[in-house]
């Protein structure tokens, strides 16, 4: 056999291997959980919370957490991201009960208190037995979902299933796919990665209003992938930046505050166009010629 050929035989094999263990071994790296023992106790300073356990119809239990406020304007249903349990995340839940909103947080399979095998089509069913459970109890028309990094996809496939006030995206990718394509760019990730999570297919189906959040010097999820985002249902979708924001960091941010208090204290309303601009156009360059 030619030299070439023991070469391009080493360069497949090891193409194969890497293939392998990045099948096997991808949730190691996409998912960074906290595992909590059963008689864990939550508490948060000046926070009144219920915790629950949901069973599902494979088994499974979910843990989760529910922080009341008095007189409830509504339900947000938080999904936070892929690293720790809501142990630690439950102390973003300020941020909306301050508004006057309930605020409910589960752990994902394998994180804090939940059990079961992870499988994007487990968590999906899991995510959509909570919801039932907040609708039970909360017309849709007050419940706010609110998706994180992780959580965004999430957030997106319960909204356009359902039929939420709203839908609020922070910090979210494209799809799961598109990030790991980044950082692996000659791997057949269509065929590897477990959790594809596309987000830019769900978004064309929802049908509420569509607020993104995103730190302009994200250098995980950049930026640009919320703009690519917001230009799926451009009618539906307001781009918030928050500048000079990272990844991890905007709620370290006023600006962050400031636009969820207009997203969380205002209602949508229809602008009226007439009289406006907005049929305007600018003269070409051929016509300013003429002139």
């Amino acid at each position: 056999m030619p030299y070439w050929a023991y070469i391009c035989l080493l360069i497949l094999a090891i193409y194969v291997v890497i293939s392998v263990l990045l099948f096997f071994l991808q949730d190691y790296f996409m998912f960074k959980p906290e595992k909590l023992p059963e008689n864990f106790h939550f508490h948060y300073d000046n926070q009144e919370i219920e915790e629950y356990n949901v069973e599902t119809r494979d088994g499974a239990v979910i843990n989760g957490l529910r922080f009341k406020t008095q007189e409830p304007k509504g339900v947000v249903f938080y999904l936070k991201g892929n690293s720790k349990s809501i142990k630690g995340w439950g102390k973003f839940a300020v941020d909306f009960t301050r508004h006057g909103y309930d605020v409910v947080m589960v752990d994902y399979r394998g994180f804090g208190k939940s059990t079961g095998k992870r499988t994007q089509k487990a968590v999906k069913r899991d995510l959509q037995v909570i919801y039932n459970k907040i609708k039970e109890n909360v017309s849709e028309k007050y419940i706010i979902l609110y998706g994180r990094s992780l959580g965004s996809g999430f957030a997106t496939k319960l909204a356009s299933m359902n039929h939420p006030r709203m839908l609020i995206l922070d910090a979210p990718y494209y799809s799961l796919s598109k990030v790991a394509k980044r950082y692996l760019p000659f791997m057949p990730l269509s065929v590897l990665i477990k959790f594809p999570m596309p987000t830019y297919k769900w978004l064309q189906y929802v049908q509420c209003p569509v607020h993104i959040i995103h730190g302009t010097d994200d250098k995980l999820i950049p930026f640009k992938t919320s703009v690519k985002l917001s230009k799926i249902q451009p009618k539906r979708t307001t781009l918030h930046s928050i500048i000079g924001g990272g990844h991890k960091n905007l709620n370290t941010f006023e600006s962050y505050h400031k636009i969820l208090e207009e997203i969380m204290t205002s209602r949508p309303k229809e602008v009226n166009l007439k009289g406006s601009s907005i049929d305007v156009q600018h003269d070409s360059k051929k016509a300013n010629a003429k002139a």
